[in-house]
């Protein structure tokens, strides 16, 4: 493209000689090729200039790109950033691609599923195997518990409960609670008899005994079937009333707050936390273990069949389809605002890194060919200009 270009710009110069004292049309033609000239080596003169000095003279404002790398660098990176990793960009890209329907129809697949949950079998089962049981020892015995006794919980247990009361959510415990003592009261007379028996005095008869744990047992299972059927029970509300007075006063008692401190402490010191912390990650990391190990392991089984009808799901589901996208956009939009910068950085570490007259090769070896074509258009243009200003100049 330099070339015919530069073939133009000959011919220019060629026409304007050959017509110098040709009459007729001659001034015509003339006036074009010394206006196209001028064109085409206005237009070198500019398009040589982004990349280098032209003919090597110094000219002020000319070789931009190697003279003002890094600013053109800053310049690129922060267009890139505020138009392409900003949030509105991102959150409206992400709406567009759909993510959760299409993770929908990618679980769907029965070999997609397996082969994520074998995936992330094999993740894990390589962290657990890598985690020993003397460092999690000295984990717990030297960071968790050191922190947790040095760490006053008592506010932040009585502001959980305050939520769990405030929310009912204990209320499901109780529930099951209630259930579980009336079952086992119902099915165990015996037992409830037995334990009454052995604190009753030496000195009652047998029978009064029989008589009274009878009607204890009676009066348990109606107390407790009352208050289980009951929502509104005043046992129900004494238990909420009991919680929400011990929330507040682990938040704000100085005597409670003591108590209770005193009380982690009596417990965190005791060389069986530490002990079955210990042991109790042990059963947990071989449960894990020769669950994710088995091929052929229910777990696997189990969470293949989950996936498969998650997937399902958010092909249905369209309100679970747009709260994912919605977590997914909130996602991308965090990590761009607080990353995004980091990330564009790589645009002015690269050119940096970049000599001068290589920056200017690199990009022009790009961009120069339709540079190329404002030499050519600017040859045409000004023998065009020319033409009509040496027409109207004739005219007048």
């Amino acid at each position: 493209m330099r070339a015919v270009a530069l073939s133009l710009l000959l011919f220019a110069a060629v026409v304007y000689v050959l017509t110098l004292h040709v009459s007729g049309a001659g001034p015509y033609i003339h006036a074009t090729a010394e206006a196209a000239m001028v064109g085409a080596i206005a237009d070198w003169f500019a398009v040589t200039a982004i990349f280098r000095h032209p003919l090597g003279l110094p000219i002020p404002h000319t070789a931009i790109i190697p003279t003002r790398k890094a600013s053109l660098a800053r310049s690129l990176q922060d267009f890139f950033t505020a138009n392409f990793l900003s949030e509105s960009v991102i959150r409206t890209r992400v709406a567009d691609a759909q993510p959760s329907l299409r993770l929908g129809a990618w679980l769907t697949e029965p070999a997609n599923s397996a082969w994520a949950v074998n995936e992330a079998s094999t993740l894990a089962r390589t962290v657990l195997e890598r985690i020993r049981d003397a460092d999690v020892a000295v984990l717990v015995e030297t960071e968790l518990l050191p922190r947790l006794a040095a760490e006053p919980l008592s506010e932040v247990v009585g502001r959980l409960l305050q939520e769990v009361v405030a929310e009912e959510a204990h209320h499901g415990l109780v529930d099951l609670t209630l259930a579980e003592t009336h079952r086992w009261l119902s099915g165990n007379e015996v037992a409830f008899a037995t334990a009454l028996s052995t604190r009753a005095p030496w000195w009652t008869p047998q029978w009064l005994d029989e008589q009274v744990i009878r009607k204890l047992h009676s009066e348990a299972i109606a107390w407790v079937a009352e208050i289980r059927d009951d929502p509104r029970h005043h046992a129900r509300r004494a238990l909420d009333d009991l919680l929400r007075q011990l929330a507040d006063d682990l938040q704000n008692d100085p005597a409670t707050i003591e108590r209770a401190e005193r009380l982690k402490q009596r417990v965190l010191s005791q060389p069986q936390v530490a002990t079955t912390a210990t042991s109790l990650w042990n059963a947990i990391r071989r449960a894990l273990l020769e669950s994710l190990e088995s091929p052929d392991s229910a777990v696997k089984a189990r969470a293949v069949a989950s996936l498969s009808a998650f997937g399902a799901r958010l092909g249905t589901d369209e309100a679970l389809r747009t709260r994912l996208d919605a977590y997914a956009a909130d996602v991308a939009a965090f990590l761009v605002e607080r990353y995004g910068t980091e990330l564009t950085t790589v645009i002015t570490d690269t050119i940096d890194r970049w000599d001068g007259k290589e920056a200017a090769g690199r990009i022009e070896l790009f961009v120069g060919r339709d540079l190329q074509f404002i030499r050519v258009n600017g040859t045409i243009v000004g023998g065009l200009a020319g033409l009509l200003i040496y027409t109207v100049s004739v005219l007048l």
